[in-house]
């Protein structure tokens, strides 16, 4: 296959061409047809049971995703001029197409409950007309205070900040919708007013929309830093091209068949250029640098090109399987778009490898000898990249026990380390800290009772379960628990619509405040506020129309995984320290929790994928140096680098969120790809030099160069990430920059130290030249 791919692509580079162009266009015809898919709840599988509770509960209690939206005035909001704001842009938000007018909660759409100067109950819009004066304004405030169904919810206990949660018909309509409210807000704001726009729904659109119009910048500032770089090291923009034409084709190819195949893409899908740009571009420099440096020797293109495939072939072929192998190890995950995302890669990956050999062969052939007159000067092995080779070394020549002793005491920190990694994550986190959604985000959790929203349901198995005096009793005992927890903001239930029914009942007397002590009078309250002028929808939001089963509204502060759990946690805990006085079934609802979920199972496949992964490699290592030694050598770069950036990940405090469990199978294929590389042209070296003295040097001179030159393309190729406005792309750029440098830093010092402890047993030829020597000796 070697030489067929080889003579081919050297005797018929245009057949090559046309064909990879031909093919380019049937894919790259498919891009139009692209389907976008941003929501992140899709990260779970249609039938996964948490996903179908979620809906049931939306379903049964009629309740929707919502997006938050406050005003916040230092000197107090609750005045005529303010309030009026909130009245006139809630009237204009309602005409908005896909928001749900019904469930809008704000002071103008909400119903109070009160006694009527007859000593009936009424319930009435709280907010019905715009207020007249600033007393207004404070009576509204003061009701919304003394009702516990909106305290902390609809306004701040300061009255400084005012709340409207805005309903809408589906999360893809979140963003637009919110355009829209802000073009609303911008009516009506003035200098003393704070309007802020947040929500989880909001965030996880937005993410989406924005990631892709990032994508569109990133990839290509990036693919142009890396073809910069490459014409600073080959000084040949025609060789270079080649290399830049491989990976746009690859991420063509691999697009396009996710697309004609029916997938959607998806936030991760979407990734899949900016991780096979530098994956694409590795095969193809480890090819040209050879190349470069072998012209100037034999001065004829055909035959360089056999020279540089022949040595290079299995070493390339291994590096892309294992590579492939670890991203092909993502379908096993149980998160869809991660599958859809690990098969495409490794299809990129493919092409990336088969146009490497072939394309590259092709296009070398049909540069003119005029053109690479001067291609591979010698002067290469005299620059700053050969400088540094050479003090890797001479350095790990002379200091090789140390820089096993400094290995070891490296894997003992990371291990400690690795044990610090928190499972975390928040897609409001995935803006920056200045980004207006994040700065939202604090401003109206700091002032209000949260803007994330778990549903607790609780199910008591047969009608009028929830009627019971002492289990409701025992609910408002859990609610009260719960806020404990510095997270939870508030928790309201079908028990603070009885409280408040009762307590208005008696004329607000304090000590009426309370859950009934007979069935009777429970049935009576609850009947009365469907009587009363109260929206029974409202009601039935909190219980099911039978009364067998209670939703209790969780409103978190936070919507980080550890704060969704803790939460969860306290509720397990009091249910098992405080039997219910029936049986009880709990279970939870809600954006938040769904995400604990999603990102719970990506965690552990991957996880699971990556041990896979390692294990597979590992015996692949084996068989392609037909050495268990050699195997084992050549995972420690892998091995090393995985540990000590996840153990930096765990002491600098970063969370293991999406992107670095992602990136896990990115750096099994990067840091494998130079082990291969080193160990195998070695063993080339070796057998023609039969003297370890004579190869020690020559590692760190062409096969050095190479590797060098990957490194550094690569990881300052993705420098322009690190100012990206979206996280995830900060975290996958930084990933890039720190795989490229530890596995390239580990390769150059680690493996020539092992080689010199073992070079009798992996070099059996080797001579130990003295010192006096003058080619480079290696001592004991």
């Amino acid at each position: 296959m070697k030489r067929f791919l080889t003579e081919f692509s050297i005797n018929h580079p245009w057949v090559v061409i046309v064909g990879v162009v031909l093919i380019t266009a049937l894919f790259a015809a498919q891009l139009p047809n692209i389907k976008i898919d941003t929501d992140p709840e899709n990260m779970l599988e249609a039938d996964e049971p948490a996903r179908i509770f979620d809906h049931e509960v939306k379903d049964e209690f009629s309740l929707y995703d919502f997006i938050a939206v406050g005003l916040v005035v230092e000197e107090g909001a609750f005045n005529r001029k303010h309030l009026s704001h909130v009245y006139n842009i809630i009237d204009e938000v309602s005409e908005i197409e896909g928001v749900i007018v019904d469930d809008i909660m704000s002071p103008s759409t909400v119903d109070d409950i009160k006694q009527g100067d007859d000593g009936i109950l009424t319930i009435s819009t709280l907010l019905e007309y715009e207020p007249e004066s600033d007393e207004d304004a404070r009576y509204i405030l003061g009701r919304i205070k003394d009702n516990p169904i909106f305290k902390g919810k609809l306004a701040s206990d300061d009255g400084k900040a005012v709340a409207m949660f805005i309903p809408i018909e589906s999360k893809n309509m979140s963003r637009s919708i919110a355009d829209e409210i802000q073009t609303i807000i911008d009516k009506y704001s003035t200098a003393d007013e704070q309007y802020f726009i947040a929500g989880l729904p909001l965030a996880e659109d937005s993410f989406g929309s924005e990631m892709f119009k990032q994508m569109a910048v990133s990839a290509p500032f990036a693919g142009a830093i890396i073809f910069l770089l490459m014409l600073i090291f080959f000084r040949n923009i025609k060789i270079i091209l080649a290399p830049m034409v491989v990976a746009i084709i690859s991420v063509i190819w691999a697009m396009g068949l996710l697309i004609l195949t029916g997938n959607t893409v998806h936030i991760m899908s979407s990734m899949i250029p900016i991780f096979l740009i530098p994956i694409a571009v590795l095969n193809s420099i480890h090819i040209i640098s050879s190349f470069h440096d072998r012209y100037q020797k034999y001065k004829h293109k055909k035959t360089t090109i056999r020279n540089t495939i022949s040595e290079l072939f299995i070493p390339i072929l291994f590096t892309t399987v294992t590579t492939i192998v670890g991203f092909l190890s993502l379908a096993l995950t149980p998160i869809p778009p991660v599958r859809v995302f690990g098969i495409f890669v490794a299809f990129g990956i493919f092409v990336a490898w088969f146009l490497s050999i072939t394309f590259n062969a092709a296009f070398a052939v049909l540069i003119s000898d005029r053109a690479l007159r001067n291609f591979g000067r010698s002067d290469d092995s005299h620059g700053p990249l050969s400088w540094i080779m050479h003090v890797f070394r001479d350095f790990s020549r002379k200091h090789y026990k140390g820089i096993l002793v400094g290995t070891a005491v490296i894997l003992v920190v990371a291990a400690v380390g690795l044990n610090l990694i928190v499972v975390n994550d928040n897609p409001v986190k995935w803006f920056k800290q200045n980004h207006p959604l994040r700065v939202a985000d604090r401003t109206l959790n700091k002032h209000l009772a949260g803007t994330y929203m778990n549903y607790l349901v609780l199910d008591g198995g047969e009608e009028d379960a929830l009627k019971d005096p002492e289990t409701l009793k025992y609910i408002e005992k859990l609610q009260r628990h719960l806020e404990k927890n510095d997270v939870v903001g508030a928790v309201t239930g079908v028990t603070d619509v009885v409280k408040k029914v009762r307590y208005e009942l008696f004329n607000s007397d304090p000590a009426k405040f309370a859950i009934p002590d007979n069935q009777d009078e429970v049935a009576q309250n609850l009947f009365l506020f469907e009587i009363s002028g109260g929206d029974p929808d409202d009601l039935f939001k909190f219980v099911t129309q039978d009364y067998s089963r209670a939703n209790l509204w969780v409103q978190l502060r936070e919507g980080d995984n550890e704060s969704v759990m803790s939460v969860i946690d306290d509720a397990e805990r009091y249910f098992e320290d405080n039997p219910p006085p029936v049986h009880l079934e709990a279970k939870w609802a809600g954006l938040p929790y769904v995400n604990v979920v999603w990102q719970e199972k990506m965690v552990g496949g991957m996880r699971s994928a990556l041990l896979s992964s390692f294990a597979v490699v590992f015996i692949m290592m084996v068989f392609l140096f037909r050495s268990p030694l050699l195997g084992f050598i050549s995972m420690l770069p892998l091995s090393i680098t995985i540990m000590a950036i996840y153990a930096a990940i765990g002491y600098i405090g970063k969370p293991y969120d999406m992107p670095v469990a992602v990136l896990s199978s990115l750096t099994l294929g990067l840091s494998i790809d130079f082990a291969i590389h080193f160990i195998k042209r070695t063993k080339y070296i070796h057998e023609k030099t039969g003297n370890f003295n004579q190869t020690f040097p020559q590692i760190f001179e062409e096969l050095g160069r190479a590797i060098g030159r990957n490194v550094l393309v690569i990881a300052i190729g993705f420098v322009p990430m690190f100012f990206s406005t979206l996280v995830p792309y900060i975290t996958v750029g930084s990933f890039f920059f720190a795989i490229m440098m530890v596995s390239g830093a580990v390769t150059m010092l680690l493996l020539p130290s092992i080689f010199i402890i073992f070079r009798n047993r992996l070099f059996p030829a080797a001579e130990i030249v003295s010192e006096k020597s003058k080619k480079i000796a290696v001592t004991e």
